[in-house]
């Protein structure tokens, strides 16, 4: 029986498990979206911005562990996908983005709302493809699925001509095993490397495991913990790989980086054996490349090869999926005599501990220590910024809470949306997002989304009327000359103005208003006496989301801070 292609793209959609998509309609989509409209099984959920809708697909993929869903229309609907395309590529995200096109015999006309988008995204993410026949349609996206959950998961992209999607094929194959000529993912481990990995660590008297998010992503925890307790080797995480061993787990040392622990940096710098899982060792773990763990045998496991020795060159490579991998070194796994190397790590730990020494008002240490205190096993979703890394560096991650933010690109505007799709994936979590003032107003539209969705999680703004890391670089390599970052300056102030808020027009918007503008409910909070307050009544607000605004003085500082351009435990300790 013949079956137009909207018909055949919502069987395949059901075949694959799918029960949520993320979908702003338009002209050539619109067909889509009518197949879609009597569907029971499928809820189609319509943000207020594509990027927005994009962003929440990667929030509810991240915290599920199922692919996100997206379906957009053509030209803008499209490239309004990019930067959240971009995104969960950097982050190994699951996506299937959909777009709808122009008929296929105006391609390349500069037809209304007609873009290139496959070229435009070919180099951010896995896959993408523009169906040209009818008899395709179902094989190219049940591809679609295959390719961005399988392996190293990222985007895929498929565009839909409209008059693909409307013509009829009676041929479908819904059923058969998935083959693709040319893309065999990794499913084994080389027994033999990993022996000579294994033999490696044994004899090592510093040796550390350096975690990245590849290991959360392959869901192997309970593997990693089991590894770390049998070998009694310290762990240390990269920012994507905090979590992946509770935070309070005596192995557990701290993250790595520009914005990591004193202890977990000069830990890397004098280890003899760095066993690395699931990180691609990017510019803000490495310092200086060249001093890089240099005294360092480094072993290095990871599910891509191509990310093994690109910025770091190791010694033992291993390709593999970070779970299967932990699971063979398991049967090797021997205790190794570390003693004195963890008693060496741990007083670095106490001379230089992960502590706002002085900080100026209402300190954002305290209020990431209740959030953690409160919301253990909660989903916390965090923007791009100065709250971002108070909250790796002090977010307690014990009972299963997830961490969900934005690691490789470092998109402003990817937490509330993603918090809402974390929302709608998992109704029954405690869900938490922590953004500063600048990267909430980047997606805020997504509130009517949240309201129209009743997803009640809270909202907690960190506002100090800065862009503050931007600001931040400013203050310690610009002589405090804070160009564009004041998002309380008005043309009439005086641009060279280095007050900080103490002689600044009122701020805009109030978001406390602006949440009630939505039908939300909000919150500002000055002194850390009325932390407490506002979380009992934000969980009372079962009905739709609460922001919180905590009100943060600009001179608080995420320290320590790294020196890109020299070693890694060259830190700034202090300003």
């Amino acid at each position: 029986m013949s079956i137009k292609g909207t018909e055949a793209f919502v069987k395949v959609l059901k075949n694959e498990g799918v029960d949520i998509v993320f979908g702003y309609p338009g002209g050539n989509a619109i067909d889509i979206f009518d197949a879609l409209y009597d569907e029971k099984d499928i809820d189609v959920v319509l943000p207020r911005h594509e990027q927005g809708l994009i962003h929440a697909a990667d929030g509810y993929a991240r915290s599920t562990g199922k692919t996100g869903v997206c379906l957009v229309t053509s030209g803008p609907g499209a490239t309004n996908l990019v930067t959240g395309i971009s995104t969960a590529n950097y982050d190994s995200v699951p996506l299937v983005c959909f777009t709808g096109q122009v008929p296929t015999k105006l391609i390349g006309n500069d037809a209304f709302q007609e873009v290139d988008i496959v070229g435009i995204t070919r180099t951010i993410c896995k896959h993408c493809v523009t169906v040209r026949k009818r008899e395709d349609l179902v094989r190219i996206i049940r591809e679609a699925f295959y390719i961005a959950r399988t392996g190293k998961p990222g985007p895929v992209l498929i565009d839909l001509p409209k008059d693909i999607m409307v013509e009829e094929y009676d041929k479908d194959d819904f059923t058969s095993q998935i083959s693709i000529r040319g893309y065999k993912p990794n499913e084994t481990v080389h027994e033999g490397q990993i022996k000579r990995a294994m033999e490696i660590l044994e004899k090592a008297k510093k040796p550390v495991f350096l975690i990245g998010g590849g290991v959360k992503i392959s869901g192997a925890k309970k593997e990693l913990t089991e590894l770390a307790h049998i070998t009694q080797v310290p762990v240390i995480t990269t920012v994507m790989g905090r979590g992946a061993i509770d935070t309070d787990d005596e192995m557990y040392v701290g993250n790595i980086g520009l914005h990591g622990s004193f202890a977990s940096n000069r830990a890397i710098q004098r280890c003899d054996v760095l066993f690395s899982i699931g990180t691609r060792f990017n510019d803000r773990i490495t310092g200086k490349v060249e001093e890089f763990a240099k005294n360092a045998t480094i072993i290095h496991i990871d599910i891509e090869a191509a990310s093994i020795s690109r910025n770091i060159s190791v010694d033992v490579p291993i390709v593999a999926d970070a779970k299967l991998a932990i699971k063979e070194m398991l049967k090797r796994a021997k205790e190794c005599d570390t003693k004195l190397w963890r008693e060496e790590i741990k007083t670095w730990d106490e001379e230089h501990p992960m502590h706002i020494d002085k900080p100026k008002g209402m300190s954002p240490e305290k209020i990431i220590d209740i959030i953690s205190d409160r919301y253990q096993g909660g989903i916390i979703v965090t923007d791009v910024g100065q709250h971002q890394m108070w909250t790796a560096q002090y977010l307690k991650m014990t009972k299963d809470t997830q961490l969900v933010m934005s690691g490789g690109l470092g998109t402003m505007g990817f937490g509330l949306p993603a918090a809402i799709g974390a929302k709608i994936g998992n109704r029954d979590r405690q869900v938490i997002c922590i953004s500063g003032d600048g990267g909430a107003q980047m997606n805020i539209q997504e509130l009517a989304t949240a309201m129209s969705q009743e997803t009640p999680f809270i909202f907690c703004i960190f506002n100090n009327s800065y862009l503050g890391m931007v600001r931040q670089m400013q203050t310690v390599y610009f002589d405090k000359r804070y160009s564009c970052t004041c998002l309380r300056y008005r043309k009439s102030c005086d641009r060279n103005c280095m007050d900080a808020g103490k002689k600044c027009p009122p701020y805009s918007p109030d978001f406390v208003k602006l949440a009630e503008s939505y039908g939300a409910k909000g919150i500002r909070v000055w002194n850390e006496d009325e932390i407490e307050k506002a979380f009992d009544e934000a969980d009372k607000n079962t009905e739709s989301p609460t922001i919180i605004e905590f009100i943060i003085d600009p001179e608080n500082l995420v320290l320590p801070m790294g020196q890109g351009s020299k070693p890694l435990d060259n830190m700034i300790m202090d300003c």
